[in-house]
């Protein structure tokens, strides 16, 4: 009776520690899976649940972090090699994030791909500055109906110029604020129209922007509540720069404009924009001066012609008034010599008194 007891015990206590094991190894599986919580932090980042702040600093990655918070408000991600911007590189399992500000500065991002800013429908600002982009899709900013600020600061390489011109005419840009494009060599305002957009900002601070055209001051004059800051601009300080210039010295749209310099010609090089004088810019009195100079050698030019047409005419005439006065020279010359015989021989003197 003993012995049966004993085994049904042992049979007992062999089950709990069955389960007893199969317990702690679910724990231990738990604790080493490689699932990510809602807390976890990207690698090699830095996050800070308080602020809402992810900061991915330096390091061999070519990609942006795949495993974003859902937390995160605020994305930093710089140093980082990330030469290319794919397609939905900030989709988080095919879901929304609410982030507010990402700065991608300083990885050598070269081509922005279409829709790469898909899942950030509440994105307010952007900074792309300090990159090397050579491709920018023209669908680049596309789902970002909230952007507010973006920042190209020293990114745009010359071949992708005309692309940008294709990227910010995009439609989910029409609540734009600010728009900073220093430092990207450009030679005119990369906007086909200034009205599409809520712009109150506009920097093109150190391109090689020579001049602004007329359509260009017609839509900044209409658009009055944008301040544009275009110091360090190479201007040309002709008659073409005129429009600009009224505008400059009418307005007060432009912050900096005590520290726009003409760069060309070189009689006008170093003068600031605003200390111009109006004939300096004044096309109708160039023109006008121009004109008349053109009319001066015309006239001069016919002139020339009619006395050409004169001696022609009285060929014959001018031929005997020559010939006469050739004679009178000579008979005059005879006479001369004549006296001056006289004069030097003695023996004439004598016979003369």
């Amino acid at each position: 009776m003993w012995i049966f007891y004993s085994a049904d015990e042992s049979k007992c206590l062999f089950s709990l520690w069955n389960q007893w094991c199969l317990c702690y190894a679910a724990v231990v599986c738990l604790l080493c899976s490689p699932v990510r919580t809602d807390d976890a932090c990207p690698s090699s980042c830095v996050c800070a649940r308080d602020s809402g702040t992810v900061t991915c600093r330096d390091g061999e990655d070519t990609e942006v972090p795949s495993d974003i918070p859902e937390w995160t408000s605020t994305l930093i991600v710089q140093g980082r090699n990330i030469s290319t911007l794919q397609r939905g590189a900030f989709m988080t399992n095919s879901t929304e994030l609410e982030m507010s500000k990402l700065s991608l500065s300083y990885n050598g991002i070269q081509v922005i791909e279409p829709y790469a800013f898909l899942g950030l429908p509440r994105l307010h600002l952007l900074d792309l500055s300090h990159n090397q982009l050579e491709s920018i899709s023209a669908r680049a900013f596309h789902g970002l109906p909230e952007l507010r600020s973006l920042f190209l600061n020293y990114s745009v390489l010359p071949v992708a110029t005309a692309q940008l011109s294709n990227a910010l005419s995009a439609q989910t840009l029409r609540n734009l604020h600010r728009l900073e494009l220093a430092g990207n060599q450009l030679k005119s305002i990369p906007l086909v129209r200034l009205d599409m957009y809520n712009l109150h900002v506009l920097v093109l601070i150190n391109n090689s922007i020579e001049r602004i055209g007329r359509e260009n001051v017609t839509n900044l004059y209409q658009q009055r509540h944008i301040r544009v800051y275009l110091s360090l601009n190479p201007f040309w300080c002709d008659c073409e720069l005129e429009s600009f210039y009224y505008w400059l010295k009418n307005s007060s749209q432009c912050p900096d404009a005590g520290h726009l310099l003409c760069s060309e010609p070189e009689a006008k090089r170093w003068i600031p924009v605003e200390k111009l004088r109006g004939e300096d810019v004044d096309c109708m009195n160039e023109n006008l001066e121009a004109v008349s100079y053109v009319f001066l050698g015309i006239v001069l030019a016919l002139i020339g012609v009619v006395f050409l047409m004169v001696l022609y005419l009285n060929r014959g005439g001018i031929k005997r008034w020559l010939n006469n006065i050739r004679e009178a020279c000579r008979d005059q010359m005879e006479v001369y010599h004549y006296r001056y015989e006289q004069d030097s021989d003695p023996r004439l003197a004598n016979v003369a008194v």
